[in-house]
């Protein structure tokens, strides 16, 4: 049983390495996509895949079904070589104050035109929001607050301060992030929205704000809390660290950085790369 292949050190020598050619990018997106092992639909069993050399494909040891890792993805039917593309989503990923299309053309060698569908292709990406966790997996919910200054300093804004705007964060533990701005913090919104994103028999995982207390009626979650006011902060793997990691990339930096890192780690969840 293969294991979901992991990325080096996000610098681009390292990158370069890592995908010297298309044969390693598809490499390593066959890995990604089928950890378990290629599922023939002939044979109707995992059976060994070997790669065909004359197209990006993989081919059954024992009936010669084609299997196509690009299919479904932004890079299906896409001419442009699979090592420009991972280029690309690194520039997305890597350029925190954002990156437009002229520059990835610049970078990669492509035309405008080409450079303009990535950029297009891998920003669609974000409205890939669909349903995250599911039975087995973890999902933890913070929301946090964004803008100008609070009339009342830090923390949580007073009501009918509106100032500041709060966004919902929800993420797979090891797999996609959902954030979002909510009109408010109530438990009918936050709640909500965590029953519209968040699969059913998902563990979730949340600090003691009272807006959560309802979180797991009608959906069946298993709701486990972690109380920051008695300054606890990890009991066994309870606890919301990965979420406020990802507020740390997305909130302490400057407004233009935080909206681009917000996105850009969006994408990158939603593409599967990095």
């Amino acid at each position: 049983m293969n294991q979901k292949p992991k990325m080096t050190p996000s610098t681009f020598k390292n990158m370069q390495k890592q995908f010297p050619d298309d044969a390693a990018c598809l490499e390593w997106l066959r890995n990604f996509l089928y950890p378990d092992g290629i599922f023939c639909k002939t044979c109707e069993q995992v059976t060994k895949h070997h790669r065909v050399a004359s197209r990006p494909s993989y081919s059954c040891d024992y009936c010669g079904h084609h299997v196509h890792p690009t299919a479904g993805t932004i890079f299906h039917k896409s001419s442009t070589p699979l090592t420009v593309w991972f280029h690309a989503i690194y520039l997305m990923a890597s350029t925190r104050c954002g990156i437009s299309a002229k520059q990835i053309q610049r970078e990669t060698g492509v035309t405008y035109k080409t450079a303009w569908r990535m950029f297009k292709q891998i920003r669609s990406m974000l409205t890939d929001a669909g349903p995250i966790g599911g039975e087995g997996k973890g999902v933890e919910v913070d929301e946090t607050y964004y803008g100008g200054k609070s009339k009342n300093g830090a923390g949580r804004p007073m009501r009918g301060d509106k100032v500041k705007t709060p966004v919902l964060g929800m993420v797979e533990r090891s797999g996609k992030v959902v954030a979002l701005a909510v009109p408010d913090t109530t438990a009918k919104t936050l709640c909500g929205s965590v029953r519209e994103f968040v699969l059913p028999a998902t563990t979730v995982f949340t600090d003691e704000y009272p807006a959560y207390n309802t979180v797991s009626e009608g959906r069946r979650y298993t709701h486990h809390r972690i109380k920051h006011s008695e300054k606890v902060y990890v009991v066994g793997n309870v606890h919301t660290n990965t979420v406020e990691g990802f507020w740390s990339v997305t909130v302490r930096s400057s407004p233009l950085e935080s909206v681009s890192a917000c996105v850009q780690c969006t994408v990158l969840r939603s593409v599967h790369l990095f």
